[in-house]
């Protein structure tokens, strides 16, 4: 391994996914979370993982991490951390017998998370991109997603949206239609 390659490669990565994030978020009326997002990736847990197992800024380190250990540290502390992640938001509903539910996500870390993932797709495939990737990337995983089903339809609209009609009418969208206050109704 070498660290400063590494060390170099993976800030680079994590500056620039931030940038677009922060851009998407800005475009929707988010700007507190387009600032704070992600900052968790400066934790030592997550960033000295994403270090050792930088995938050259096309996959997830946390990719490379699980391939030597099974699981992956960082991303357990990111998720635990970042509300934008689904993932933060899935509990036990108050009958115990029915197993691991997806919480109603607050619209704004919908919105958040929305950005993420388009933000994610354009950092992974600068060369390739185009506004269907996000809704790709999602259809090709949505089977062990556990998502509240207000969450998954306002994320699958969404995505659907801007693969369909393209980033500014997905963003004006947004900014018209989205009730921030009176969530999770859309």
């Amino acid at each position: 391994m070498n660290y400063w390659h590494n060390f170099r490669g993976h800030l680079k990565t994590i500056l620039h996914h931030k940038k677009l994030v922060r851009r998407y978020c800005f475009r929707a009326g988010l700007y507190k979370q387009g600032i704070t997002h992600d900052w968790s990736k400066y934790s030592p847990v997550e960033f000295l993982n994403g270090v050792r197992n930088y995938q050259n800024g096309k996959k997830s380190p946390n990719f490379g991490e699980k391939l030597k250990k099974g699981y992956s540290s960082a991303w357990l502390h990111h998720k635990g951390r970042n509300r934008h992640h689904y993932e933060y938001w899935i509990d036990y509903p108050l009958d115990p017998n029915i197993g691991l539910q997806g919480m109603p996500m607050p619209t704004r870390y919908v919105v958040e998370m929305f950005c993420d993932r388009v933000a994610a797709s354009r950092n992974y495939n600068p060369e390739t991109y185009d506004d269907s990737y996000a809704l790709k990337y999602y259809e090709k995983h949505k089977a062990h997603y556990v998502l509240h089903k207000d969450t998954k339809e306002l994320l699958e609209k969404l995505l659907h949206m801007l693969a369909e009609q393209g980033e500014e009418a997905t963003f004006a969208y947004i900014r018209k239609n989205i009730d921030w206050k009176n969530s999770p109704k859309w």
